[in-house]
């Protein structure tokens, strides 16, 4: 209540004493820009002055009121940090977690009165003990799962008590009967609860297994039970997807709890709203959501939430708010439901008079049911009874973290179910279930079905979700079966000819069969008769034969018997003389008597006689063994007598007869009959015997030949007479033979004549029918084989439905190199040979109209026009040259009514009402993000109203028209839409690749260079189709002519004749295909001819799309560049051949797009432009590692040692290039050998030369390419380096010079058109308007010319301008459109609405502005405009924007020489800064306000009455407050000093005398007041500025070429970034660009023990301030490089794949693909911004700091020359040295000065002192002994000699130099941002000559 007091109002209690407020979530309002909170500041007020100030700014004091506010500690996302001022006025209480043994004993108390009123007295769970038993195992998962899991892992593993308390409340949703005695059943119960409360929000699978694993072995360990099947329920349902099932039951359990709510986050089409919707119907609870109208707020959506609450808490009903991300157009929805979701409440949202009557009904109920409290807290309780806020939000949202965990109610009172996709059976059934038997690969079964899963699964997580997992089942099954109908058609009308013309064969193989069987029969009688006829010929022949052989047979028989009466006589003859001797012979022997035998056998020697005799008759008989013994045996043998006797002696061997013979003629006396007589009487004869025998062998040899022969004759003579006997007998039965033959004949010969007449007939039959079969066997075989080809298309097809399916679901957005990838991959998992796409799903003719039509003819914009016309969701167009919306426009403008709108239309969502009551097609461009009001229509959420269809529309419901069409189109290329609209819609993306843009660039060269060409391709392509189609139509009408024929087809004389004409007019169609194929081949190639040209082009335009990575306001668009194209192609022909003609093109557009696009460039910009120009397209003009030595890219050593390189480097050459050589020796060694750099007499003119890039050896310039030219201008004198780029760049693109001539807007005026606004990018400083203003004078008269500058509230008049122009033709100027830059989307929207007036022109101006909408960029003529550079120019700027009268005001000749003087010192310290570093160290912005308020002071002093002008106030004002307010550098404020000391004095400006000193040579001030003399003295003034204006070295110029250079090459190396790869993570291509920094960190640390240093921290002890100084140094520069090792071999894991990509990987992965040193490491120590140079410098400082530590230890640090560039930290070295000096004297460091020596002798009483090597100077040369002022060809860095420094304390400070000590700062680097020191250096006075030119030490770099 209020209560007025003296001291104003004052809020006290309305019931109580005391009132507690208290705040939940005290850190979550967001800090402003400022850091900011109002809410803490508001609670600061009233904590520490116990009040507050209204709106009306009145004090409102507070008693009796305490604020009591709680909040999550941590930084999380959402989280702010609170103001430590209020803080530190409140009490902080830290609130922890309770501990394990206190959870449980309040878990056990709270269990026993669950249980008992679950397991009313159940036996089991009666006892107290198993109420503590099972808290504990509640306890040990839940900390287990706290372990396990944490919102590091993902934002909502965020596991709390209240989690335990939900488990144990859980429980009382189940009865346990007590007739189950067992402990199980409530176990389970247990264990399902768990699982919904942490399973379900677990994310990965692995997540899930844990839990199980954790949940599973407490059950077994604390209760003995294994519950493993029982973790997760299987349903057995076929109607619906299990996994839909499952949800379902998470669902109803959680609506089935008393204000339920749940965060179903996962990912679209997984069916969350589906299970929502079924269980929320099935309970009866009413289901609200939002009607989302365009321009839908938070205060509509307060409205829709009291109608929603009062539902719920007045009337009591169960009500579900239904929320999804499309929802949520404001933060602030989020905000009020998490308030709701808290409290039941939302501050704030009604008024107290709408409470009242709110409340009125609800009094007696509250009292009925005793509510203790307020109507509105009982009306709270009941909204969060019946109330259940249901969010379905998509998790891989951006957005889904920070929303979250802004809003913590969303994880603390709401189930979260994580649910981003179906399990992989589900995956695997769906198919199954959804496709019929008919749409299913019969042959590869369930393989086939698995294969639409694995496809789905090998793509990117942002287009695998469940939604479009259907559409491409949807997709599928329409693409299928409509190729399966016309295949089956054509197959059935193919079947039926082919029937029709074997139907025709089989007659005539009928007709052929009987043909046959009558020419066998004739065959048959005709053999029959000639078989007779030759058989009686045969048989008579032989007759006769016979009759001769008989004749001849008797001659011979008689021959015979004569010849052998002849041999039998002889033989006769001789066997007559010896037959009888050998007869007697044979008599004598059988005589012998047998005693005689005995005889001779008993003879113990016998004489010779005997053994003669014997030996004869036993070789005779031919026993060989003619021994005694031998003859005994012989002789005693039975029957020996008679075996002699009948011995044959035919038998005798030749060898036994001339063995005997030999005998009888040596022994003939033994053989005489007396003496064989004498010996014994046995022996005389069987010597006879064998005398006799010998001789007679002898005839019967003689004989044998006579004896054969003999037989012989006689055998042929039987035969002859059996044969004769024969013949007589045959010849008489031939003659009966004969005549029954001769009848056989005549009767075969009738039968043959009587078959031939038949079969003559049945031949003329077979002929023609076979005529028909000949024509049509081409059409037969091809038929044939055409159905077998569909049969197999027909196996085929199932798998190539699914492949164009999956292209037309997944691949719509992805660029060529991916979709043809990924299709080869799908093709392979298929096994699909050879698919193209186009074919399958289009004809010819159909990708000719689209032509025709005006799609480009690019293979990607096909592919995307049959992805529009095929796919079953939505398209949405990125079209970003706007040629597909206009294609699609006039395709569809034949069929349907076609409408074009935008969403920021104020008629829009009536355009849209209409187009979906009347199915008109409406096409909706500039589409940015998708308004929630079309979310309904793009995810078809029809209702069903009997046979009709509605949809709600916000807050009206439609009919819904079955023809209705939405297209979505946008022109931005990089255009995002959420995943929750993503997934809804097919992303069609026509931004222009490389091959689709050579594509459409051929087609446009051919237009221009062979028109005739692409006519004739094109009018060939169209009649090939005509044909295809004629021929087409002829085989349908031969078809259905022989399908539709009755009877024989034989004999229908028309059916024939259609067939035969048919037939002529097919093949002649036939002819003319194959003619047209040639044709097009050879049309083919001469197309090709112009490819490279359009190759090139393309390639062109992407090298200047690279532009926009170094400047936002540098985008071009592909309109601009086409009609660039185009006017390239208009150079005129010179006769030439085509290769010639294409290189002149070429030429003509490298030069158009060459100075179209430097004029879009600032003028420092387009040497690096024309530099990556020709690495753009002259590729071939760099060998390998070229461009990357140049860029500074090459990965090298650094740990090699530079000091023998440096001894062995010719004198001729800077020893400061000593590194530089080094590289390019490493790098390039063949080259460097060709160089010979230690020919002198070679190199001595290059060395001299002042401009030695035009000075290379001409022996080596004819070796060396022009680029390696440069190389060696970079590795020596790169202070030419900036002119040899220039030479370069100009030489190789054949240009005069690399910047154009300055374009002024009146040449500009003939390039611009009413429909493209020119843009002006001004620089700061710059301004176009005078110009703009004499432009418009001289053309359309002021009062046709408008300008807004833009600003705060400038926008609305500013459109209202742009229409009143764009339609009156009047010109309209918008400047400084950088300050707008939140605005620019509407005005490109305006832009493209317009239609203008074809005077009207639009000018824009802006600066450079990286959030400058790209659109606009694209879409404007271009120019930069910078202020001019040089003095002379900066004096006009200053005196064109001063008056006559200013310059004259008071007459004062001083004044005005003060004021020129001004402005003259005004041009000096702006225009130095074209030399930084070594002009100024850094950018000072001097602007024109430092100008007037110079010129403000100098008025107001010479206002002043008096004599002199008190300079010394000028010189104060000037220094330290004006122009020096802005210098932060010591050495710059000396400069800037020197600078207004020596201009502003009496000198100087002498009024009317003559002054003495003068601002520059040869430049004297007017004496008079009058303005035209001093801007005729500025108009003298030379263009090129001179150094000596400056104060700077003669060879600043060479300074400066440095300075450029580097620059240029930093902004190449910003062109080489891929900044896109460092947004989406994708393995190979952050290999490849990530590699080289890699493989640099491996080289640099091989061979170095850095990585495994172990370094303890060095602690504080006694040790001396310098070793302690290494010690630290050398653990800082370990730890360091540990680091960066850490984090890049993590990095490298996750290339590899052997780890997850962590966030601080994607963040190191980003910084290093931009080439910037991440953030990380340079907090570790701060490098080089480029990483390949940080690390090379990391190492070198580690490897330089090891060897310093390793000094350190041994005590001999500093008796050695030190470089301080090996250390991380050189100033704290200086420091530390500081600090031992002061030990060592016992004095105070302040007491200490520091002491420089550069003689050899140092300084000989310092106690402390370091020798300093390593130096580097700029701006003069110091040898030693004194300071030398640079000339023109001094080099402009050299090497300073060594110097000795020491502190010395003040007091016994001795000189070392008698002459000026000059104090010279000393910087890290030569970019002078790090000072580490000064030293002091002998020079001649004046000192500020010296600080003027910028005299500087650097350590070596």
């Amino acid at each position: 209540m209020v209560i007025s007091t003296n001291t104003g109002r004052v809020y006290r209690p309305k019931d109580c004493e005391r009132l507690i407020v208290y705040l939940k979530d005290l850190n979550l309002p967001k800090p402003d820009k400022w850091g900011t909170c109002q809410l803490i500041t508001f609670l600061q007020q009233v904590v520490t002055y116990k009040g507050f100030y209204d709106h009306n700014l009145e004090w409102v004091g507070l008693e009796g009121v305490q604020v009591v506010a709680s909040m999550t500690g941590g930084s999380a996302l959402g989280r702010h940090k609170l103001s430590t001022r209020f803080t530190s006025i409140v009490r902080i209480a830290s609130v922890g977690y309770p501990e394990r043994e206190q959870l449980v004993s309040v878990y056990s108390v709270y269990l026993q009165s669950v249980l008992g009123s679950v397991c009313t007295n159940h036996p089991a769970w009666s006892t107290p003990t198993k109420a503590q038993q099972l808290a504990t195992s509640m306890v040990t998962v839940y900390n287990q799962v706290r372990d396990a899991f944490s919102v590091d892992d993902y934002s909502h593993y965020l596991f709390t008590p209240r989690d335990l308390t939900r488990w144990t409340l859980g429980l009382l949703r189940y009865n346990i009967p007590p007739d189950n005695t067992t402990i199980q059943p409530l176990l389970q119960v247990w264990l399902y609860e768990a699982c919904r409360l942490f399973r379900d929000k677990l994310v990965e699978d692995e997540d899930i297994q844990k839990f199980d694993a954790a949940i599973i072995s407490t059950t077994q360990s604390d209760w003995s039970v294994d519950l493993h099947e029982h973790i997760s329920n299987s349903y057995f349902v076929t109607a619906a997807v299990p996994s839909v099932l499952e949800s379902m039951s998470r669902v109803d359990r959680i609506l089935t709890t008393p204000g339920g709510s749940m965060l179903l986050a996962g990912r679209s089409g997984v069916g969350r709203r589906t299970a929502v919707t079924v269980m929320a119907h099935q309970h009866g609870i009413k289901i609200f959501t939002p009607s989302v109208t365009l321009g839908y707020n938070i205060k509509n959506f307060k409205n829709d939430l009291k109608l929603v609450m009062q539902t719920a808490g007045v009337e009591g009903q169960q009500v579900l708010l239904l929320l999804e991300d499309h929802h949520l157009v404001n933060s602030a929805f989020l905000e009020t439901i998490n308030s709701l979701l808290m409290a039941g409440e939302v501050p704030g949202l009604y008024t107290p008079e709408e409470l009242d009557p709110l409340l009125m009904p609800l009094h007696d109920q509250a009292a009925h049911e005793g509510f203790r409290g307020s109507h509105y807290a009982y009306f709270a309780s009941r909204v969060l009874k019946n109330l259940h806020i249901i969010l379905i939000m998509d998790s891989s949202s951006q957005d889904f973290s920070v929303q979250c965990e802004s809003n913590p109610a969303l994880y603390k009172q709401c189930v979260v179910l994580w649910m981003e996709s179906w399990s992989k059976e589900t995956m695997i059934q769906i198919p199954d279930m959804l496709l019929t038997d008919n749409e299913k690969d019969i042959n590869s079964g369930s393989e086939f079905l698995s294969s639409f899963l694995v496809i789905h699964e090998s793509l990117p997580l942002h287009l695998a979700t469940p939604r479009r997992y259907l559409s491409l089942l949807h997709s599928y099954r329409t693409i299928h079966n409509d190729k399966k109908e016309g295949v089956i058609q054509r197959q059935h009308h193919l079947k039926a000819g082919v029937a029709k013309l074997n139907e025709a064969r089989e007659v005539v193989t009928h007709l052929k069969g009987e043909a046959a069987k009558k020419e066998a029969v004739l065959g048959e009688k005709q053999g029959e008769a000639n078989k007779a006829l030759q058989l009686i010929t045969d048989t008579m022949k032989n007759a006769n034969e016979q009759k001769v052989q008989m004749e001849a047979l008797k001659d011979q028989t008689l021959m015979e018997n004569k010849k052998i009466a002849e041999r039998k006589k002889d033989i006769d003859e001789d066997l007559a003389e010896i037959e009888p001797l050998v007869r007697e012979a044979k008599e004598a022997v059988g005589n012998i008597k047998s005693e005689a035998l005995t005889e001779i056998r008993s003879l113990r020697a016998p004489p010779e006689v005997i053994r003669d005799i014997l030996e004869g008759v036993l070789r005779l008989m031919g026993v060989q063994d003619t021994s005694w013994n031998s003859m005994k045996t012989f002789l005693a043998k039975r029957g020996i007598k008679e075996d002699i006797r009948s011995y044959d002696p035919r038998d005798v061997s030749p060898e036994g007869r001339r063995s005997v013979e030999k005998l009888l003629k040596d022994r003939a006396e033994s053989f005489t009959p007396a003496v064989a007589k004498r010996a014994s009487t046995a022996a005389a004869p069987l010597a006879v015997w064998v005398k006799t025998n010998v001789r007679f062998s002898y005839v019967l040899e003689k004989v044998k030949p006579l004896e054969q022969e003999q037989n012989k004759l006689q055998r042929n003579l039987e035969r002859a007479e059996a044969q004769i006997g024969q013949l007589s007998a045959g010849l008489d039965d031939v003659d009966k033979e004969v005549a029954v033959l001769r009848e056989k004949l005549n009767r075969s010969t009738k039968e043959a004549t009587e078959v031939e007449f038949h079969l003559n007939k049945a031949q003329e039959t077979i002929t023609a029918a076979e005529s028909l079969v000949t024509k049509l066997e081409g059409e037969f075989q091809r038929w044939s084989r055409q159905v077998s080809e569909l049969e197999d298309g027909l196996k085929g097809l199932p798998r190539e439905a699914l492949l164009a399916a999956a292209f037309i679901t997944y691949l719509s957005e992805a660029p060529e190199d991916v979709r043809k990838a990924t299709l080869a991959h799908w093709g392979r998992l298929l096994k699909i040979t050879a698919f193209d796409l186009r074919r399958f799903l289009s004809s010819e003719r159909e990708q000719l109209q689209w032509k025709t039509e005006g799609l480009p003819s690019d293979q990607l914009s096909i592919e995307n026009a049959l992805v529009i016309l095929q796919t079953g969701m939505r398209p949405f167009l990125i079209d970003p040259s706007c040629r597909a919306t206009s294609w699609l426009q006039e395709h569809l403008a034949g069929s349907t009514t076609v409408e074009v709108t935008t969403q920021q239309d104020p008629k829009f969502a009536t355009t849209l009402e209409l187009a979906v009551r009347f199915g008109k097609t409406l096409i909706v461009q500039e589409v940015d993000n998708i308004e929630p009001l079309l979310f309904p229509l793009l995810r078809r959420d029809l209702i069903c109203q009997g046979p009709r269809f509605v949809v709600e529309l916000g807050e009206k419901t439609l009919d819904y028209n079955e023809n209705f069409q939405l297209f979505l189109t946008t022109r931005s290329p990089e255009s995002e839409l959420p995943p929750h609209a993503a997934s809804i819609l097919t992303t069609v993306n026509f931004t222009t690749t490389r091959a689709g843009l050579t594509g459409q660039l051929l087609a446009s060269t051919l237009q221009v260079e062979k028109p005739e060409l692409e006519v004739r391709r094109t009018d060939l392509l169209r009649q090939e189709e005509d044909l295809k189609v004629q021929l087409v139509t002829l085989e349908d009408q031969l078809l259905t002519t022989l399908a539709e024929s009755k009877g024989n087809i034989l004999e229908n004389k028309e059916l024939l004749a259609s067939l035969e004409q048919a037939k002529s007019s097919a093949a002649t169609i036939e002819s003319s295909l194959k003619e047209s194929k040639s044709l097009q081949e050879s049309l083919e190639n001469e197309r090709k001819a112009y490819l490279p040209l359009s190759q090139a082009a393309a390639n062109l335009y992407f090298v200047i799309s690279d532009l926009s990575k170094l400047n936002n306001m540098y985008r071009f668009s592909l309109n601009a560049f086409h009609s660039l194209f185009h006017k390239a192609l208009l150079t005129p022909q010179d006769g030439s051949n085509t290769d010639q003609r294409i290189r002149s093109l070429q030429r003509s557009l490298v030069d158009l797009v060459y100075s179209y696009i430097s004029r879009s460039l600032f003028k420092a910009d387009r040497l690096m432009f024309a530099l990556h120009l020709v690495h753009g397209m002259y590729p071939d003009s760099f060998q390998k590692n070229e461009w990357e030595a140049l860029t500074g890219q090459i990965v090298t050593d650094v740990r090699a040692d530079m000091s023998d390189f440096k001894a062995a480097l010719p004198k001729w050459i800077d020893e400061e290039r000593v590194n530089a050589v080094a590289l390019l020796k490493q790098t390039f060694p063949s080259m460097y050998e060709l160089l010979q750099l230690n020919d002198l007499s070679l190199w001595s003119g290059f060395a001299r030369s002042s401009h030695s890039e035009n000075d290379i050896p001409v022996q080596l310039g004819q070796k060396l390419s022009t680029f390696q030219q440069l190389l060696i201008i970079q590795a020596i004198r790169p202070d030419r380096l900036q002119s040899a780029m220039v030479n370069f760049a100009s030489r190789s693109l054949g240009l005069k010079e690399v910047s154009p001539p300055a374009l002024n807007l009146r040449r500009l005026l003939p390039e611009t058109s009413a429909g493209e606004p020119i843009l002006v990018i001004i620089s700061p400083g710059a301004d176009p308007s005078q110009e703009l203003t004499d432009l418009v004078k001289s053309t359309v008269g002021h009062s046709n010319y408008h300008e807004v500058a833009m600003g705060q509230g400038q926008s609305e008049v500013a459109l209202k301008l742009l229409r009143e122009c764009s339609s009156s033709g009047h010109w309209l100027c918008l400047k400084n459109l950088h300050l707008v830059t939140a605005w620019l989307p509407i005005l490109e929207k305006e832009l493209n609405a317009l239609q203008p007036h074809q005077d009207f022109r639009l000018w824009l101006t802006a600066e450079p502005h990286i959030k400058f909408t790209p659109i606009i960029l694209q879409t404007t003529l271009k120019i930069t405009y910078e202020a001019p550079a040089g003095v002379k120019k900066n004096l006009q700027r200053t005196y064109d924007s001063w008056s006559p009268e200013l310059v004259a005001r008071g007459n004062s000749v001083s004044r005005a020489q003060a004021l020129f003087v001004l402005a003259w010192f005004h041009a000096i310290v702006q225009e130095r800064r074209t030399y930084i570093p070594q002009g100024w160290s850094k950018f000072y912005e001097f602007s024109l306000a430092d100008l007037k308020a110079g010129a403000d002071i100098l008025d107001r002093l010479f206002k002043q009455d008096g004599g002199d002008v008190k300079w010394n106030f000028v010189h104060g004002l000037f220094v330290n407050a004006i122009y020096g307010g802005r210098v932060d550098n010591t050495w710059d404020l000396k400069v800037l000093t020197a600078y207004v000391n020596i201009f502003f004095n009496n000198d100087v400006i002498g009024g009317r005398k003559l002054a003495s000193g003068q601002l520059a040579h040869n430049m004297t001030l007017p004496t008079t007041v009058n303005f035209q003399d001093y801007t005729s003295l500025i108009r003298d003034l030379p263009d090129e500025d001179d150094s000596a204006y400056f104060g700077l070295p003669a060879n600043i110029e060479r300074s400066w070429q440095r300075i450029v250079s580097l620059q240029v090459i930093s902004q190449l190396k910003i062109l080489m970034r891929s900044p896109e790869l460092a947004s989406r993570f994708d393995r190979d291509k952050w290999h490849s660009q990530l590699s080289p920094v890699l493989n640099l960190w491996k080289k640099l640390n091989q061979g170095a023990s850095l990585i495994q240093t172990k370094v303890a921290l060095p602690t504080s002890s006694a040790e001396s301030p310098i070793k302690a100084f290494v010690q630290l140094e050398y653990y800082t520069v370990i730890s360091v490089v540990q680091t960066v090792h850490r984090s890049l071999a993590q990095l490298s894991k996750v290339i590899r794949g052997t780890l997850l990509l962590t966030t601080e990987a994607q963040k190191l992965a980003e910084s290093l693909l931009r080439q910037e040193t991440p953030s990380s490491w340079q907090k570790l120590w701060e490098g080089p911004e480029d990483p390949l140079e940080y690390l090379r410098s990391l190492i070198r400082r580690a490897l330089g700091i090891e060897k310093w530590s390793s000094k350190s230890d041994q005590n001999t640090l500093l008796r050695e020359a030190l470089d301080l560039s090996e250390l991380l930290h050189p100033a704290t070295f200086l420091n530390a040295l500081r600090q031992q000096t002061a030990r060592e004297y016992g004095t105070s460091m302040d007491n200490l000065e520091f002491v420089t020596s550069w003689s050899r002798g140092g300084i000989p009483d310092a106690k402390v002192a370091m020798k300093w090597s390593g130096l580097q100077m700029e701006g003069a040369t110091f040898d030693g002994s004194r300071l030398l002022h640079n000339t023109h060809d001094s080099p402009s860095i050299t090497v300073a000699p060594l110097c000795t420094v020491a502190w010395m304390p003040k007091a016994n400070k001795t000189r070392v130099y008698h002459e000026e000590l000059l104090s010279v700062p000393v910087y890290s680097s030569p970019d002078r941002e790090q000072v580490v020191g000064s030293v002091d250096i002998p020079c001649p006075l004046p000192h500020y000559e010296w600080n003027q030119a910028g005299v500087a030490l650097f350590l070596i770099t």
